[in-house]
C-alpha cells in the first residue's frame, strides 16, 4: 500500500514547500497538487515542492485535456520530470474547476482523457506528431526538447465506467474520487480490468488509487464530523457517479437533492448544509477516511484487501487540531500498520 497526499494550492509558497517536506518526511510515495481554477499555477507549486523535495513523486491530480492544450501538458510534465530527477507523475482527469467561468465545454470526457494520454505519451518519445482526434487536435508539433524519461507514470482519475475503462486501457494508474468502500473498489477494479482486457494490457499494471478526504482524531466521532458537509455536497451535487452507493443504501432521498440541484460548482460547501443532518457515519464511511487511529487503518486495510494500491489523502484538521496532524498521523501512524497487516509496501 502505497501513501498518497493531495492538496489544493491554495497556500502560500513557504507553507506549500513545508508540507511538502513534511509528507516527505512522513513517509509518503506522492504528493499530488490539484489544478484547480483558480488558486496557485499548479506546475509552479509543483516546480517549488520538487526543489524542496529529494524522494516523493509528484504531479497534478489531475489536470484536463480542455483548459490546457494537451502538448502543453506534455511540455509541462516533462519540464517538471526534468528539474525533479525523473520525480514526475502525470494525473489526468475530466474536470470541471473553473469551465463556467473560461466558457469551457466539456465533450466526450473519455475519448478526451484517452487521446490526452496517447498523444502526451508520443510527445515524450520525441515524435513529431500530427493528431486529428475526435476532441484533442495537433498539428505536425513536436517539443523542442528531448525529456529526459519518456515513461512519465499517467494516471486517469474518473467516477464513471467509461473513464475507468480508459485507465485500464492506456494509463498506468486509476483514480477514483471517494472511493472508501471495498465494494466500489471492487467495481472500480471491475471496469479497469474491462479496458485493460479490451486493449491486450495486463489489469495487474493499473495501479488503483483511492481518492479521500481524511480526517483522524482521537475522538473517531469527532472526526467524522469534520467531514459531514464534503459528503453531504458530494451527494447532494450528484457529480461523482458511484456504482455501488444505492446497493450499500446511502443514496439521498430526490427532494433533498432537489433542494441543492442548482447550486454551482463555485459556491463551496455552505449551500449544502441544509442536508448535512441526512448524512450518518455509514455515508462518511463509505467516501472518506475519518475516525481514529485504529478506525482508519482497519479501514485502509479493507481497501487494500480490495485491490486498493495507493490511497491518496485531502487531509482535514480535527477538532482542536491541524492539518499537518492528520498528515502525520496517516503517514507515520496509519500506513505503517497497514503496510504490516497486508505485508507489503
Amino acid at each position: 500500500m502505497k501513501g498518497g497526499l493531495l492538496l489544493l494550492p491554495h497556500d502560500p509558497p513557504e507553507r506549500l514547500g513545508e508540507i511538502a517536506r513534511l509528507a516527505e518526511s512522513c513517509g509518503y510515495d506522492h504528493l499530488w497538487l490539484a489544478d484547480e481554477r483558480f488558486f496557485r499555477e499548479v506546475y509552479a507549486s509543483l516546480t517549488l515542492c520538487a526543489a524542496r523535495t529529494a524522494r516523493i513523486r509528484l504531479g497534478p491530480c489531475v489536470t484536463d485535456p480542455y483548459s490546457r492544450h494537451p502538448a502543453l501538458t506534455a511540455m509541462a510534465i516533462a519540464t517538471l520530470d526534468e528539474l525533479s530527477d525523473g520525480r514526475a507523475v502525470l494525473g489526468l482527469g475530466a474536470g470541471i474547476s473553473g469551465f463556467a467561468e473560461l466558457g469551457v465545454r466539456r465533450d466526450k470526457p473519455a475519448r478526451a482523457i484517452r487521446e490526452t494520454a496517447t498523444l502526451v505519451r508520443r510527445l515524450l518519445a520525441g515524435e513529431t506528431v500530427d493528431v486529428r482526434g475526435d476532441v484533442v487536435r495537433f498539428h505536425a508539433g513536436r517539443l523542442d526538447f528531448a525529456p529526459a524519461r519518456p515513461g512519465v507514470p499517467i494516471y486517469v482519475a474518473s467516477n464513471g465506467p467509461l473513464g475507468q475503462r480508459t485507465a485500464g486501457a492506456v494509463a498506468d494508474g486509476a483514480i477514483m474520487e471517494g472511493c472508501a468502500a471495498p465494494s466500489e473498489a471492487r467495481a472500480l477494479a471491475a471496469e479497469v480490468q474491462r479496458g485493460a482486457v479490451e486493449t491486450g494490457r495486463d489489469p495487474g499494471s493499473v495501479e488503483l488509487v483511492a481518492r479521500l478526504n481524511a480526517c483522524i482524531a482521537a475522538d473517531g466521532r469527532a472526526a467524522r464530523d469534520v467531514l459531514r458537509p464534503r459528503v453531504a455536497r458530494t451527494l447532494g451535487a450528484g457529480r461523482l457517479k458511484f456504482a455501488t452507493l444505492e446497493s450499500q443504501g446511502l443514496a439521498l432521498p430526490a427532494d433533498a437533492r432537489a433542494a441543492v440541484a442548482a447550486v454551482p460548482y463555485s459556491a463551496g460547501f455552505e449551500p449544502y448544509r441544509p442536508i448535512v443532518p441526512l448524512i450518518t457515519d455509514r455515508h462518511v464511511d463509505a467516501l472518506t477516511l475519518a475516525g481514529t487511529v485504529e478506525e482508519v487503518t482497519e479501514h485502509v486495510v479493507a481497501l487494500g484487501r480490495a485491490g486498493i494500491g495507493q490511497v491518496a489523502i485531502h487531509p482535514l484538521a480535527p477538532p482542536g487540531g491541524t492539518v499537518d496532524d492528520t498528515i502525520r498521523r496517516f503517514g507515520e501512524e496509519v500506513l505503517p500498520l497497514v503496510q504490516k497487516v497486508l505485508g507489503h509496501r
